[in-house]
């Protein structure tokens, strides 16, 4: 591994874990609640993340670039709620685009199983070919659209194990409450959890999330189930102590209620 792609990775996975905070659900499904303005959205929520994951448009419009934080840049999309098929992705941001906005990895979804499978993969091996000369990591997004059955073990092994084969260097999926540890060990590099649909409790999100930690991932990629919380950065703290801390889930909740409390 060359010192550039070291040096990026250890900035966004410190001691090997992560916490990714993604604010980049505009692209295909527009304004989102409490993510109406996203730069402010995320500022009381900065000391407790490891990289925001955006797109350039929001990152130009909305973030502080003096801000401390890596980024992890969405360079997937031309895709909508409204349309035919969440799954016909292209590229959407150049390697010059990327260096020029100091982007500390990037990120695209991969639809495995979808009518679009051979195209999404072909853009992943695009974008690895492009950023491996520049030392720049590559997270695969193992995106299921609007067919969240999909979240099972057997399959998020194949989408988690391809990713990697085509040259991903993290591979965010979703978690499933079944052989979990099987999608992590069939995987040759890191897993981050993705957060799927908003939890219906804090404590929901706190037990999935220790759970995947406990089988073997390296982090999380967690929006909604963070900033959509009645109490964001009490959620925030109570998650970063799960992932960077070993809290238990008993411990992680009192973090939260203790936070939560405070004016």
């Amino acid at each position: 591994m060359n010192w550039g792609m070291k040096n990026r990775l250890s900035r966004l996975m410190p001691n090997g874990r992560c916490f990714f905070m993604p604010i980049d659900h505009g692209y295909f499904q527009g304004p989102t609640r409490n993510l109406e303005r996203p730069g402010e959205t995320v500022k009381p929520l900065l000391p407790y993340v490891d990289a925001i994951f955006c797109t350039r448009g929001v990152l130009r419009a909305a973030l502080d670039p003096l801000i401390d934080k890596p980024i992890v840049l969405r360079v997937s999309g031309c895709t909508s709620m409204v349309g035919e098929d969440l799954a016909n992705e292209e590229l959407t941001t150049s390697i010059s685009e990327i260096i020029r906005v100091n982007a500390a990895a990037v990120g695209l979804s991969v639809f495995i199983g979808s009518h679009y499978e051979k195209e999404t993969l072909k853009n992943l091996s695009t974008l690895v070919n492009l950023c491996e000369d520049y030392g720049i990591p590559v997270m695969a997004v193992t995106a299921v659209g609007r067919e969240l059955e999909k979240r099972e073990a057997r399959y998020l092994a194949l989408c988690c194990r391809i990713a990697a084969e085509l040259g991903a260097r993290v591979v965010k999926t979703y978690w499933c409450e079944e052989h979990f540890e099987k999608v992590v060990q069939g995987c040759p590099v890191p897993v981050i959890m993705a957060g799927g649909p908003k939890c219906e409790t804090e404590l929901e999100v706190l037990e999935f999330v220790h759970d995947g930690i406990s089988k073997g991932a390296a982090g999380i990629n967690l929006g909604r189930n963070v900033w959509q919380s009645p109490h964001p950065v009490a959620m925030a703290k109570a998650l970063r102590s799960i992932i960077h801390d070993n809290a238990s889930v008993k411990q992680a909740a009192e973090i939260y209620n203790k936070t939560k409390g405070k004016k």
